[in-house]
Parts: structure tokens; C-alpha cells; sequence
């Protein structure tokens, strides 16, 4: 048990604030995207620089505490939040600040990724860095990082030039290629575990308006569309990237849909997504020329926060037949499939050994996510489709075959 002299002394050798059950934003502050976690630290600190976390580990290894780390909040298997232990959470460190003339840029760790795209875009420059506006670029980063740009760019994680980490033993270091070489290797994709980042280096690169946005297929014609879909690309260029899913359209119903991004001129991207806008033809087509940073929120709808997503998971390199399976199965339920475009030189070009990303060698990887809308109790049971009429969902089911479940507190 924690004494209140102990506690005291704690918060009063923090900048940020800390909280204790039944304070005033307590509850706010441990909730985090997947509805499903609902777990209850001992002390949440708001840190607001890098000597706070120094802090927070010394304290939580003083007391035997156990750790959890919050950056966006976006952890599906909720690693941002423990049980009676100290959450560290780094959602108000946001500072960043970008070189535009050596293309580079430093930010922290509380940043997510529309506010990150918000200020590098400003320069007309980006990174590889997600699908989804409200993900925290941290923990992104440090599991790999996919993102509309990998094929060209390669993943956050290859990305990455340097970051400031606090160890177990609230020591700073700095990573990088050429300073603590291990360190910098497992940042990179390769786990949990090594320290609290605080701090992380970017390359970035010229990126301006994109041809993005998605074309639509009923549900029954998904068959074709993955055929279609594997060789088409396959054998696309690097400035494509590209994947299918099975969602539901408001007023329209379950369909098949190809989203994508081509990050090269304007009058190439046309020609080369005639192909796809063509083929069947689609019931609706969504490509247009957009900026970067809208793309980059295209998905925000498919994954409305405190969802519950039951379970997810991720198989590279499935066959077509393995593919067409799990749509088929899930074509009626209410689990998004996601059957991500090809790795190319951005992503492949790395040996196995450059970093942790042990999906690096897949040509396509197949993902899967069960997402429902809790009911007023916050429980599953209740049958309720989600607010953004996007998905709808029966939360009693638990469809296609799946790979990992996720624990539900």
C-alpha cells in the first residue's frame, strides 16, 4: 500500500498533475479508445516533460509499481492502462518542431497523428504514419508502423532517426543507428518494454496533394474483387498503396471496398487507377485528388472511439483462397477485414535483421477487427450498431476465424 506521505512527496516533485481514484477527471483520464479495457490505476500522472517521467520511474521503482505507458490512447490491446499500478501518461507532451531544410523533425511522444501531419504538412513534407488521425505516433512507431505511405517511404519505424528513451533505472539515453545500436534496433518494431520514449526523430519527405479516397463492390461480387485485387496490386508502383476491407456504407449496405493512395503526379495516378475504377464497374467511386492530411483521416469513421473491438488480429501472406475464406465468412458480421496492399522496396528493401518488424518479408498481410458499441451499461450483450452507421453490429457475435483474442478488462 501506498502511504500518503509517499504520494504527497510524489506529486509535489512533479510539473504535471497527478490523480487518484474518485479525483475529478480520474475516469476521463484512464479511459482510452477500445471500450472493452476498463482498468483502474492506482495514480495517473499527466507528465508534461521529460524530468516527470524520470520521476515516475523512480517512484514506481521505489514502490514496486506496476508501469503503464500512454501515448495516443489507440492500443487496441490496451497496454496504455494497468490495474493498481502507475500510468504514466505522456497524452500532454506535445511539442514538435520540423527542420524543413534538412527534412527532418523532432516530436513528442503525446502527439497524434493529425497534429503531426498538421504541422510537417505545412512545410509540404510527411512521413510514413498510420491510417487513422487519432493514433498516437509513439506507440505506432515503436510497433513498426504502417501507413498510406510505406511503399514508397518504408514503415514510421524505418523512419525513425534517433529517439530519447528514460530505462528502468530512470536513466535518458538517446538511440540512433550509431549510439546505443541495440536499443535503437528493438525501438524499431521490435517489442515493449525497453523504456518510456520521450522524444523521436524523423525523416521526412516532400509529400503534397495525393490521389486518394476508395472504390465500392456489393458484398457478393467479393470474389472477383479479390482476384482482381491481388494481381492488379501486386503489380502496382511504389506510389500505390493500397487495401481492400469489408465494411457497411450508411443507405447502402455491407460492400467490398479498395482504398488507396497514389503519392506521385496527378496525370500517372489517373492512368494508373483507371484499372481499378473501371473493373466491375464499382456501385461508388471516392477517388479524388485530396490533400495529405485528409487522407489521413479517411478512416477516422470505420474507428469511432470507445469501440469495443473484441478481438484482432493479423496473418502475412495468405493465399487466395485463404483471403476469399475469411471475407466470405465474415461477409454479413460485423468484423472489418483488411487485406493490406503489397510490400515493396519502402518496406522490403530492409533485411530481417535491420529492425524487430517481423512482417517485413509478407507481399500482403490480412487484418481483422470485431468492433461494436457498447450499450448504455458498458457491457457486451446488448445489440447496438455503431453511432457512425458505418458498422453494423451484433455484439453477441463473433465472427471468422480468428487468430488472437483480446483480453476484455
Amino acid at each position: 500500500m501506498l502511504n500518503e506521505a509517499a504520494i504527497n512527496g510524489f506529486r509535489a516533485n512533479l510539473r504535471g498533475e497527478l490523480l487518484r481514484p474518485g479525483d475529478d477527471g480520474y475516469d476521463g483520464a484512464r479511459m482510452i479508445h477500445n471500450a472493452m479495457i476498463d482498468r483502474r490505476p492506482a495514480l495517473i500522472a499527466h507528465c508534461t516533460g521529460t524530468a516527470d517521467v524520470i520521476a515516475c520511474v523512480h517512484f514506481a521503482r521505489e514502490h514496486n509499481l506496476l508501469v503503464s505507458v500512454r501515448g495516443g490512447g489507440h492500443s487496441i490491446a490496451g497496454k496504455a492502462v494497468c490495474d493498481g499500478g502507475l500510468m504514466v501518461d505522456l497524452s500532454r507532451m506535445k511539442g514538435i518542431r520540423v527542420d524543413s531544410a534538412r527534412r527532418r523533425v523532432r516530436a513528442q511522444p503525446g502527439l497524434t497523428l493529425g497534429e503531426f501531419d498538421r504541422e510537417t504538412q505545412a512545410f509540404g513534407l510527411a512521413t510514413t504514419m498510420g491510417v487513422v488521425s487519432k493514433t498516437g505516433i509513439a506507440g505506432l512507431t515503436l510497433g513498426g508502423g504502417l501507413g498510406w505511405l510505406m511503399r514508397k517511404h518504408g514503415l514510421a519505424c524505418d523512419n525513425l532517426l534517433s529517439a530519447d528513451i528514460v530505462l528502468a533505472d530512470g536513466q535518458l539515453l538517446t538511440a540512433t543507428a550509431t549510439q546505443n545500436e541495440d536499443l535503437f534496433w528493438g525501438l524499431r518494431g521490435g517489442g515493449g518494454n525497453f523504456g518510456v520514449v520521450t522524444s523521436l526523430e524523423y525523416r521526412l519527405h516532400p509529400v503534397g496533394p495525393v490521389l486518394g479516397g476508395g472504390v465500392f463492390y456489393p458484398a457478393e461480387k467479393t470474389r472477383e474483387v479479390l482476384r482482381f485485387y491481388r494481381d492488379y496490386a501486386t503489380s502496382s508502383p511504389d506510389e500505390l498503396s493500397t487495401q481492400v476491407a469489408t465494411i457497411t456504407l450508411p443507405d447502402v449496405g455491407r460492400m467490398v471496398g479498395v482504398a488507396g493512395c497514389y503519392c506521385g503526379t496527378m496525370a500517372e495516378g489517373e492512368k494508373l487507377l483507371k484499372p481499378l475504377r473501371t473493373f466491375g464497374p464499382p456501385a461508388v467511386d471516392l477517388f479524388a485528388p485530396i490533400p495529405y492530411v485528409q487522407l489521413q483521416s479517411m478512416l477516422d469513421p470505420f474507428f469511432p472511439p470507445r469501440t469495443a473491438c473484441l478481438h484482432e488480429g493479423k496473418l502475412p501472406e495468405p493465399s487466395q483462397r485463404h483471403s476469399h475464406r475469411y471475407f466470405r465468412r465474415v461477409r454479413d458480421r460485423p468484423v472489418t477485414l483488411h487485406l493490406g496492399g503489397p510490400r515493396t522496396s519502402g518496406w522490403r528493401a530492409l533485411p530481417r535483421t535491420a529492425d524487430g518488424d517481423g512482417f517485413r518479408t509478407s507481399l500482403l498481410s490480412l487484418q481483422f477487427f470485431h468492433l461494436v458499441k457498447l450499450g448504455g451499461s458498458g457491457r457486451l450483450g446488448e445489440e447496438h450498431s455503431l453511432e457512425s452507421g458505418f458498422l453494423g453490429c451484433d455484439a453477441s457475435v463473433h465472427g471468422g476465424r480468428l487468430l488472437r483474442q483480446l483480453p476484455r478488462g
